[in-house]
């Protein structure tokens, strides 16, 4: 592999080899190909430079004013593609994601220089590591409106994430809208943490997320957070939850932080955890877990539902058990493939095939690592959420103004430097992938967001992506390459954040 560090190519690419030549772009130039990409791809060098470029949807042989796109199984495999440019420029996927993706690369090679817009030369060849690369939005905490969403998905899918895990409840909102249970959204919308505004999504809304994310071969996971994280159903339906149980961790915390303490019945808007839970010897719980779900697969193309599991503290580990081992199967009823954070593990009997979400740290702590080992041997496989490498709302300093502590102050060098496949005792081939989750508890507009996950994200997506043993797979050269995004993030209008790490470059 030969890569400059100068080359602005993240996650870095399967093998590539550059030049300091550039293929100009300008009115002139044309994009071939029948591809729902090549229009994505005109919009996006035209929001970049300002010029937007012809699109032909003939097969004719290209010419030194052509960016042609096609797809070839035999060249590349799935999501994977080869980049060509000199006097024209190639992109051949191996399908619609890898010609996708070979798209995103492309702009990561547009630059502006003393003679106006081009591409780098360059002659790459490339697949993902892993077939799972996702990010996490928690909406529940804090809300945020399609738009935003949307804007989210460009933003992750472009570093070649193709999953979007919605996280659609938890004590402090509900944001989906079910039929058979309208109360959640006309009672259990409104608020969020701190007082701020609530909101949910539509039926509507929620299928224009998906078709979004779709269009950029991202598949939408939804999770609605059981049986704990589920306070505000009770503001709904009180008759599913049991009444809050205060444990001194929460109550400390609430003190410290000046939040208020949960009140069954009333609207919560502190962050605590662990204090709610859906009544589970209660048969009319379950009819509730199966009709939610059932709308939800209705909505949701993709193979998953999330069912949650985590911070059920207030349950009692024989009722907890129960639980996830009947509501994993009324997923798998509704013909979905189950996702649950790594605490469902420690139930014997939870659904064959289900996938498990570890979030403990790099070096796992009391039962996490036996819980997340369960899933395989029922055999499912893991999701690598490691929360002190890949959470995306951990600080990136002690003084930093957004994000928490709990599991330590994340800044790029320790997102970058970590390898799924080393922290639990499970074979490799059980990884599927990784996740870079956002919790919102203080995240209060999309620009506080993208604060967190930028250039955090850029660093999970290559380890999600590229290969752990390439030469280049390197935080000096990550650094470098990283800071040449700069200028496409400032196009999108995303709020990055321009850690002193990194030394950011503005051409």
């Amino acid at each position: 592999m030969v890569l400059p560090h100068s080359m602005p190519l993240v996650p870095l690419p399967l093998s590539a080899s550059v030049g300091d030549d550039r293929m100009p772009i300008g009115d002139a130039v044309r994009v071939a190909g029948d591809s729902p990409v090549a229009a994505q791809l005109i919009a996006a060098i035209a929001q970049r430079s300002g010029i937007r470029l012809a699109h032909a949807t003939d097969h004719s042989a290209p010419t030194e004013s052509t960016i042609s796109l096609r797809i070839d199984r035999d060249v590349a495999g799935p999501e994977g593609y080869e980049l060509t440019v000199g006097e024209s420029a190639e992109i051949i996927g191996g399908d619609e994601a890898g010609l996708f993706y070979g798209a995103q690369t492309l702009l990561q090679l547009l630059r502006e220089g003393d003679t106006g817009w081009g591409l780098l030369h360059a002659k790459i060849s490339d697949a993902p590591r892993f077939a799972r690369r996702g990010v996490m939005l928690d909406v529940a905490r804090h809300f945020f409106s399609v738009a935003e969403v949307l804007k989210f998905i460009d933003a992750t899918s472009a570093l070649k994430f193709n999953h979007l895990h919605l996280h659609l409840t938890d004590d402090q909102g509900w944001r989906i809208r079910i039929d058979s249970w309208p109360k959640l959204t006309e009672l259990a919308s409104q608020t969020a943490v701190g007082g701020d505004r609530g909101g949910y999504y539509s039926k509507d809304d929620y299928r224009t997320i998906v078709e979004h994310a779709a269009d950029r071969h991202m598949i939408v996971i939804p999770e609605i957070d059981l049986p704990g994280h589920t306070h505000a159903i009770g503001i709904a339906y009180p008759e599913l939850v049991e009444s809050p149980v205060l444990n001194d961790a929460l109550i400390a915390d609430s003190a410290r932080l000046e939040q208020t303490l949960p009140v069954k019945g009333e609207p919560y808007v502190g962050w605590g955890v662990g204090h709610s839970s859906v009544r589970i010897h209660e048969e009319r719980t379950y009819d509730f877990v199966r009709d939610v779900v059932r709308e939800l697969a209705e909505l949701t193309p993709g193979p998953y539902i999330h069912i949650g599991g985590d911070e059920s503290l207030g349950t009692p580990q024989a009722d907890f058990d129960l639980f996830v081992e009947r509501a994993t199967a009324i997923v798998i009823e509704a013909g979905k493939i189950p996702v649950a954070w790594h605490e469902v593990g420690a139930a014997a009997g939870i659904a064959e095939g289900t996938i498990g979400q570890y979030w403990g740290k790099t070096t796992p702590e009391g039962t996490h690592a036996e819980e997340a080992a369960h899933f395989v041997e029922r055999g499912g496989a893991l999701i690598m959420s490691a929360a002190d490498v890949a959470y995306l709302d951990m600080k990136y300093s002690d003084d930093f103004p957004l994000g928490l502590t709990w599991a330590g102050v994340v800044d790029v060098r320790t997102a970058y430097e970590w390898e799924p496949t080393e922290v639990l005792d499970v074979a490799d081939s059980a990884i599927i992938g990784i996740e870079a989750p956002l919790w919102s508890e203080t995240t209060h507009t999309i620009g506080d967001v993208e604060q967190l996950v930028f250039p955090r994200a850029a660093a999970q997506a290559e380890i999600a992506w590229s290969p752990h043993t390439a030469p280049e797979r390197t935080w000096e050269s990550f650094r470098s390459r990283v800071a040449a995004l700069a200028p496409l993030w400032e196009t999108a209008q995303i709020d990055f954040h321009r850690a002193e790490e990194i030394p950011w470059t503005d051409r």
